[in-house]
């Protein structure tokens, strides 16, 4: 257990494939390359922004039509997060196609088994699979965070989610899918994902309820609570004003997990300023406003400034740069606000 990474995500590998069509649906012939995608590969490059490669661990099954480009640009993050699973008798997972995803038992017989922090995207009741198969191994406690996975946000599935709160650290759907589970009316505002995160909250998140809610809303920010911290929301990196700067959000949500475990890893289990929370085994007041949630919105702003993954060196900027300049907006933000009371 002592050389598994601390970050591995359970998420997919696909390669994603553009074709477009007239407004009758007919094929254009306009194509574009094929551009690596799947949530896992996102939530793996969040994560990677602020961890070495040997830190981070993701399964991708590669197949007999692999590209060799596609190779290079995930081998130019580390050749260490990867581990390459061969499947000669198929084609590599493409946007199309059907996938089951992995579990905790393919981690077992590689340098990925029994990571400090498990990423998982998929229905609730799949997670209750993922979690019973995290039980069965002993002195493994991993810290759990859980995405749902779009199409399965319905309110049929809250009887599951149900079950798998009391198990999992973090439960983390955007603010359109917690609405969905909890069958609230649309549009988004900030009073209706506040009211579902207590909602989810109330249902017992975490072991003895110190698990947290974290809903993703997009230009909104996100939204993070906690029994015993309250709520407070964490900005955006990248605001409505800031024009040009967002280009494709795709993966955003699963790049902002990414960098939300690097984030609690590096600042030692934080979540609230100056409130105690336990994750990892580790007990620590900060001083700092919700510094692990800063981290995940700058992974977040590093993949939408452009289609795909942002390049090594993360787009020549400075990561810490981003997380310092976040909090910053905030302090100022507290000031206004408490000079107006």
């Amino acid at each position: 257990m002592a050389d598994a990474p601390d970050f591995v995500t359970l998420g997919m590998f696909i390669i994603d494939e553009f074709s477009f069509t007239d407004q009758n649906g007919k094929p254009t012939g306009k194509t574009l390359p094929s551009q690596i995608g799947g949530g896992g590969t996102y939530a793996a490059i969040g994560a990677r922004i602020w961890l070495p490669p040997h830190r981070v661990g993701m399964i991708v099954d590669r197949g007999n039509d692999f590209p060799q480009d596609v190779q290079d640009k995930l081998l130019s993050y580390g050749a260490n997060i990867w581990h390459f699973r061969n499947r000669d008798d198929r084609g590599t997972t493409r946007a199309l196609n059907s996938y089951r995803g992995l579990t905790p038992r393919d981690l077992h017989e590689t340098r990925f088994a029994w990571p400090r922090a498990l990423h998982f995207i998929c229905s609730p009741t799949r997670a209750l699979e993922i979690i019973s198969e995290v039980e069965q191994v002993d002195r493994w406690e991993p810290t759990m965070i859980f995405e749902p996975i779009p199409y399965r946000c319905v309110p049929e599935e809250l009887p599951s989610l149900v079950k798998v709160l009391p198990f999992i650290s973090v439960l983390s759907p955007n603010a359109e899918e917690a609405l969905s589970l909890l069958s609230m009316p649309t549009p988004v505002t900030k009073e209706s994902v506040e009211t579902a995160a207590v909602r989810f909250l109330n249902m017992g998140m975490g072991s003895a309820g110190k698990g947290c809610v974290i809903i993703r809303s997009g230009a909104l920010g996100a939204y993070l609570a906690t029994k015993a911290s309250g709520g407070q929301w964490v900005d955006a990196f990248w605001t409505p004003n800031d024009n040009g700067k967002v280009i494709d959000v795709t993966g955003a949500g699963n790049s902002f997990l990414g960098g939300l475990a690097a984030g609690l890893l590096l600042t030692g289990g934080d979540f609230c300023e100056g409130k105690s929370t336990h994750f990892w085994g580790i007990c620590v007041v900060s001083q700092q406003r919700g510094v692990a949630t800063l981290y995940a919105a700058v992974s977040a702003s590093f993949v939408i400034e452009q289609s795909g993954l942002p390049v090594l060196k993360w787009n020549n900027d400075i990561p810490q740069r981003r997380v310092d300049a976040l909090r910053q907006r905030h302090l100022q933000l507290d000031k206004i606000r408490n000079k107006d009371h």
